[in-house]
């Protein structure tokens, strides 16, 4: 059945290919598929079937993107590398350079350690777009990867199911948006809408079934009234009806606060014609039959969308007075609404050339060059957002040039995008013919000049706190480093020496290379002096440096530690035990200092283990706590048995992470299920995503597992609350 089952999905993805290329090198393709069979022999996803199913599936999406040969290999094999002993050498001397490139491309770097997962998250995104200026096939591979898995995500784990959920939604979703991927973007926004707020799903899907019929009924009648002018008008055309996606209904159900009646384009009617002209003659004539609704027209044929979109849009009112909307568009727009980037692609004889295709991912070289030296994980994520995923405005320049910003553009970013040289001697803005602030924010159609002067010092620092692209942020930064080089050094040495002091840390210390050299390194700054001039302009902030010297310090001189300390405590004699005064024995020491550590407060009933601390006394963590697994050889010497004192009661923290969609009352409905399970709490901190979702993280005060569970359980129970999790780090 298995070997069935394999060859049968290896016939589907044959058949797909010879549809749209039946010049396939097929040898090539079966070639892949017998590696990946033999690479993967033995190995079982967690759903119980063979892994090679995995990788056949992403090569089918592929087909089904009518991709090419190199791209349909690649997705057979991306698995290869990281879950195989293939090594890419094997891929490339098998398959060649491009199939290597790509298949290098996907391939995570699972084995490089970084000190969060947001800093390995950000160094894969990063070989992830550096891959793609090379070849926009990885994304592609990529993108088709993460449908498959979503798709199969229901044998997972719930924590590792709102983990790829919640990074779909994040990364994935809209990447696929600004690659204008539509068909792929709206599968993974519903697949994880599914598993990120299940009861709004069920909801959404329920009263899309039970209305089925009565909107198939209604977008006949609708179809059938269009069909019969455009007979009339002799256009030929395709009018297909379809119900809005589950996340776009729910976006606009919890961002409006409105029912899913009140949708607008919860209906539509999507007309297909063969030219331009044609789609605008549609357009007179649905607006002739239907009223339109005011302000509900958006025309992206004559501005497209940076993601390539192209169509016209208009909301009307229909037959009852019910409301839907209708798409017009060409046959070519279809094509790429659907599929995107992979519509354009330049390996396909005849369909695009290669300058084209270049013109297209230009955006993808600017990110590399805006991000390369952006050296906070958390920024790099928050810019990345901002750069791909924003909302547009369109705006014009006075002779007429579109220039599309992300929604919260001022002028100032207008400038920048327009040229470094108009941006750094900008000194004020017209709107409309009308003088505003630099900080005004742009709205769809504005006309934008800016004004400049020969006169003018430069931008100034306070425009990086009011700009919204990285790319203005990077050529304001640009212009401090190369303008002020001196200056920020003399700055930035007197910043570093006074936290340092201020630390209790040598000052030499700035001259260790063996220090400094991983910590520039990690900062994404070529040398020291590099380190201290961004210090003086501001490019990274001193409490970072300070945090990442103190770590560095710290390990040096504990390493050059004598190691007869710790050898003393762990050597002494296994009989004796010591009672600590917060509920915890410690295995063969006679008096010590215990301390439950703060990074994952275990509670008694959890796993634990103690830990020698460098001033001998002992931190108590959980055995799942990620600050213990990841120890390295020499630190783990210093663990000693420990366990829970039962003839002890104490209370104890923790920390919880509460997940939910946003709602009146859900913090009071919280804080009254804290207090019904007799826990308290001694710290909250929440606050609330651009999806509505609310991240609430709570220090609760318990006196044992059990009490634990039951408040994980209560808060579990609270209407609106998809997950709530405890911090293991």
């Amino acid at each position: 059945d298995i070997l069935f089952n394999t060859v049968n999905k290896f016939e589907i993805l044959k058949s797909n290919i010879e549809k749209y290329n039946p010049n396939s090198n097929f040898e090539f393709v079966k070639k892949a598929f017998d590696f990946a069979v033999d690479a993967h022999d033995g190995q079982n996803r967690i759903s119980g079937e063979p892994f090679v199913i995995h990788p056949i599936n992403v090569a089918i999406i592929l087909s089904e993107m009518e991709m090419d040969d190199e791209a349909i290999v690649a997705g057979l094999l991306h698995d290869t590398v990281e879950d195989t002993d293939c090594s890419i050498l094997d891929i490339k001397n098998q398959f060649g350079d491009n199939v290597a490139l790509l298949v290098e491309g996907v391939t995570k770097l699972g084995k490089i350690p970084y000190s969060t997962k947001q800093e390995q998250q950000v160094e894969n995104l990063r070989k992830m777009f550096l891959a793609m200026a090379k070849d926009i096939r990885v994304i592609i591979i990529k993108l088709a990867d993460r449908l498959h898995n979503l798709r199969t995500l229901k044998s997972m784990s719930a924590e590792k199911q709102l983990e790829k959920a919640h990074e779909t939604m994040e990364i994935f979703a809209p990447l696929a948006n600004r690659l204008g991927m539509q068909k792929i973007k709206w599968e993974l926004e519903d697949l994880s809408l599914r598993y990120l707020d299940p009861i709004a799903y069920k909801e959404i899907s329920d009263h899309i079934s039970l209305k089925r019929g009565e909107r198939i009924d209604y977008l006949e009648n609708v179809k059938d009234t269009l069909q019969s002018r455009l007979d009339d008008m002799k256009i030929s055309a395709t009018i297909n009806g379809r119900a809005k996606h589950f996340y776009s209904i729910y976006k606009k159900m919890y961002t409006n606060n409105i029912s899913i009646d009140e949708i607008y384009d919860l209906l539509a009617v999507r007309v297909i014609v063969n030219n331009i002209n044609e789609c605008y003659a549609v357009l007179g004539m649905v607006h002739e039959i239907y009223k339109p609704i005011p302000g509900r027209f958006k025309d992206y044929i004559a501005m497209p969308k940076k993601n390539m979109y192209q169509s016209l849009h208009t909301s009307l009112i229909g037959p009852g007075g019910r409301p839907f909307e209708v798409q017009i568009r060409t046959w070519e727009m279809h094509k790429i609404a659907e599929v995107g980037i992979a519509a354009h692609w330049k390996y396909k004889e005849g369909v695009s050339g290669a300058t084209d295709m270049d013109n297209k991912l230009e955006w993808v070289r600017q990110l590399l060059e805006i991000h390369k030296d952006m050296n906070d994980a958390e920024e790099f994520i928050h810019n990345l957002k901002i750069d791909l995923f924003e909302d547009e405005v369109f705006v014009f320049s006075p002779k007429g040039a579109v220039i599309n910003l992300p929604s919260g553009a001022v002028p100032i970013d207008f400038a920048y995008a327009i040229h470094s040289a108009i941006g750094n001697k900008t000194v004020g803005a017209k709107i409309n013919g009308k003088i505003v602030t630099l900080d005004c924010k742009l709205k769809n159609g504005d006309i934008v000049e800016i004004i400049t002067s020969s006169n003018s010092r430069g931008p100034s620092r306070d425009w990086l706190k009011i700009v919204k692209t990285s790319q203005a942020k990077k050529k304001i930064n640009d212009w401090f480093k190369k303008e002020n080089r001196e200056e920020n050094l003399l700055k930035g040495k007197e910043l570093l020496e006074k936290e340092l002091k201020h630390a209790g840390i040598p000052v030499g210390i700035i001259n260790n290379k063996n220090i400094m050299d991983p910590i520039c390194k990690k900062l994404s700054v070529s040398s020291i002096e590099d380190l201290i001039a961004t210090l003086g302009f501001g490019g990274i902030t001193v409490a970072k440096v300070i945090s990442k010297l103190k770590d560095a310090y710290r390990r040096e001189n504990a390493a050059a530690e004598d190691n007869v300390a710790i050898k003393d405590l762990v050597n002494v004699s296994t009989v004796k035990t010591w009672k600590s005064n917060n509920g915890v024995i410690v295995k063969g020491i006679d008096n010590c200092l215990v301390k439950i550590s703060h990074c994952c407060n275990p509670v008694p009933g959890d796993d634990i283990v103690g830990y020698i601390t460098k001033g001998r006394g002992v931190s108590v963590h959980r055995t799942d706590c990620v600050n213990i697994t990841n120890l390295n050889e020499i630190d783990a010497q210093r663990f000693i048995e420990v366990w829970w004192d039962e003839e002890q009661s104490a209370d104890y923290t923790s920390d919880l992470r509460i997940i939910a969609n946003d709602r009146n009352n859900l913090v009071v409905d919280i804080m009254n299920g804290i207090a019904s399970t007799k826990s308290s709490v001694k710290a909250v901190n929440s606050r609330l995503t651009k999806d509505n979702l609310a991240i609430i993280d709570i220090t609760a005060i318990v006196s044992s597992q059990e009490q634990m569970k039951k408040l994980i359980k209560t808060l579990t129970a609270i209407p609106s609350v998809t997950s709530v999790t405890r911090a293991k780090h």
